[in-house]
C-alpha cells in the first residue's frame, strides 16, 4: 500500500495525475491519502481532505499551531496501523519534511514529490532532505542545478501540469459561449486569500465590464454562496471546479499567486499576478525569503516577464492599469506571449507524471 500526503489544492492535482499513470503500471496497488477531490476521484482512501490542513501565510500557520499538532499525531497514528509500503509527500513542506523525519525513524520509505522551495528561504531543509528523503522528485528545471550543490542527485522528468493539460484538451469540456471577450479572475483556493483579494479584483474588473464578460474561477472548496455574496450586484460568470475551460477562452486575467500563475502562462493567457497576505507574514517573508519573484513564470524565466502586484500595491487601481497594458494590441501583452513560448520549451515534453510513476513504483521492490 502507498500512503500519500497532500495539504493543497496544487498537491491534490499532481498526486491525482500521478496515482492514475501509476494504477495503468500497477492494477494491483492500493491508495490512501490526506488529499482532496482530485484524488478521491481516482478512487484513493481519504482519511482527511485538504480542506482541514491549508493554511497559507506564517501568522495564519502561527494561529493553527494546536491544530496542526494534531493533525500530525492523528497521521502518525495511521501510518502506524497501516504500514504502508511507502511514504509519498507532495510539498506542503512545513508538515511533510517534520513527516518525513518521522516516517524515516520507522523505517518507512519515504518518497518526496515536488521540492520545498528550500532555493528561496530555509536552505537548512537541505540537510532534512538529504537524512530522510529516500528520492526526491523536482518539477521546476533550475532545482537540479540547486540540489547538485549539496550532492543531491533529485530526479527532474519535466513539470506534470503539461500532462494535466494535455489532459484537459483531450477531453474538453464546454463553457458558454460569451458576446464579449472573457476578463477571467482566479483568487485561489482559500478563504482567506479570496476574502482578502476577490473584491479587489471585483473593483478592477468593473471597469472593464463594458467591453469584457467578467468570469470568476470558483474552487470546489468553497461554497459557492461565499463567492455571491462577494459578487453580489455584478455580472460575474460563476466558473465551478473547471478553471482550464474558462483559461481556454479568456482574452487576460487577474492571478493569485501560485500554481495557477503557471497553469494560465500554459494556457498563453496575458495575466497580472496579484499576492496580499497579513501584515505581519508579509513582513516577515520579506525578511526571510531569499527570490526575486513570487510567481513561478518569472521564477523559471528568471525574469520580470509578470507583474507581480504584492501586498501595498495589489490594488484595485494598480490591477486596473496593468489590465489595460495587457489588452490586445498593446506592446506588454506580446512581450507575455512571447515568453510564454519559451517557458512551455523549458519544462520539457508532456508525460512527467507516467516517468515519476515508473520511477516510484521500482520503489516498491526495494
Amino acid at each position: 500500500m502507498v500512503y500519500i500526503v497532500c495539504g493543497e489544492a496544487s498537491g491534490d492535482l499532481h498526486a491525482a495525475n500521478l496515482v492514475r499513470e501509476w494504477k495503468m503500471l500497477n492494477s494491483q496497488i492500493q491508495f490512501r491519502a490526506w488529499g482532496g477531490d482530485r484524488l478521491e476521484a481516482e478512487n484513493v482512501v481519504l482519511d482527511k481532505h485538504i480542506s482541514a490542513l491549508s493554511f497559507m501565510g506564517f501568522w495564519e500557520v502561527i494561529k493553527n499551531i494546536f491544530v496542526i499538532g494534531r493533525q500530525f499525531r492523528t497521521l502518525k497514528k495511521t501510518l502506524l496501523e497501516t504500514q504502508p509500503k511507502l511514504l509519498v509527500l507532495v510539498d506542503y513542506p512545513g508538515f511533510n519534511l517534520r513527516m518525513a523525519k518521522w516516517a524515516h525513524s520507522q523505517q518507512i520509505n519515504v518518497l518526496y514529490y515536488i521540492s520545498p522551495t528550500v532555493w528561496a528561504w530555509k536552505r537548512s531543509r537541505v540537510f532534512t532532505i538529504q537524512k530522510y528523503v529516500t528520492k526526491l522528485y523536482c518539477i521546476l528545471p533550475f532545482e537540479v542545478e540547486f540540489y547538485s550543490q549539496f550532492g543531491m542527485q533529485p530526479a527532474y522528468f519535466g513539470h506534470p501540469l503539461l500532462d494535466e493539460i494535455d489532459r484537459f484538451n483531450e477531453t474538453r469540456g464546454s463553457i458558454p459561449s460569451f458576446e464579449k471577450p472573457v476578463l477571467a479572475l482566479l483568487p485561489g483556493s482559500r478563504m482567506q486569500e479570496i476574502e482578502k483579494k476577490l473584491p479587489l479584483m471585483l473593483k478592477a474588473a468593473s471597469n472593464f465590464e463594458l467591453t469584457h464578460q467578467i468570469a470568476l474561477a470558483c474552487s470546489p472548496n468553497i461554497p459557492l454562496s461565499v463567492y455571491q455574496t462577494l459578487c453580489q450586484g455584478k455580472d460575474v460568470f460563476f466558473n465551478v471546479n473547471h478553471t482550464y475551460d474558462l483559461l481556454g477562452v479568456a482574452e487576460l486575467a487577474l492571478v493569485s499567486s501560485g500554481t495557477a500563475t503557471l497553469e494560465t502562462a500554459l494556457f498563453k493567457v496575458p495575466q497580472v499576478v496579484c499576492y496580499k497576505g497579513s501584515n505581519f507574514s508579509v513582513w516577515l517573508a520579506r525578511k526571510l525569503v531569499k527570490i526575486k519573484y513570487i510567481s513561478l513564470v518569472n521564477l523559471i524565466m528568471d525574469a520580470p516577464i509578470l507583474t507581480e502586484l504584492i501586498q501595498e500595491h495589489c490594488t484595485s487601481e494598480e490591477m486596473k492599469n496593468e489590465l489595460q497594458d495587457l489588452l490586445p494590441g498593446m506592446p506588454k501583452r506580446e512581450i507575455q506571449l512571447k515568453a510564454y513560448r519559451h517557458l512551455a520549451i523549458s519544462l520539457k515534453q508532456a508525460g512527467a507524471s507516467r516517468q515519476i510513476a515508473e520511477s516510484m513504483n521500482n520503489y516498491l521492490w526495494s
